[in-house]
């Protein structure tokens, strides 16, 4: 079983999708309260996490939060739970929670299923910054 960091909630996310690099690029912006840590899905890491919670690595390619110890979340429920912890007004996106989660998936899953064709995808995961790389779990 992986181990996680204590008191920190961690964010699964698609490392060659140049929508979900700029998506982690703004949370790490608007994390003032240093709430995240972040491991691609695509890292041995990320599939553990994944096959940890019953489910196929090869068949998730969503943003995907896990709160150690609490509960995981997927697609709009998890953008928006991470809403929650983030600064400058951003946490009131945390009330969309109560449109029906068949609702907002439905408008997540469009999006992501354009998201390579609107945004592009890169050759390989990101690699943070010195200064970031304390956020990324390896």
């Amino acid at each position: 079983m992986a181990q996680l960091p204590k008191n920190k909630k961690v964010i699964l996310f698609d490392g060659v999708c140049n929508l979900c690099d700029g998506a982690v690029q703004f949370i790490i912006k608007h994390d003032k309260k240093d709430v995240f840590r972040y491991a691609s899905l695509q890292s041995e890491l990320g599939k553990e996490l994944v096959a940890e919670r019953g489910m196929d690595p090869d068949e998730i390619d969503s943003i995907m939060l896990i709160e150690p110890g609490v509960a995981y979340y997927r697609k709009s429920t998890a953008a928006l739970e991470i809403a929650r912890d983030l600064s400058g007004g951003y946490s009131l996106l945390k009330n969309f929670l109560f449109i029906p989660e068949v609702m907002r998936d439905g408008i997540y899953d469009f999006i992501a299923n354009n998201r390579y064709k609107w945004f592009g995808k890169k050759k390989q995961c990101m690699i943070p910054t010195p200064e970031l790389k304390a956020k990324f779990l390896d």
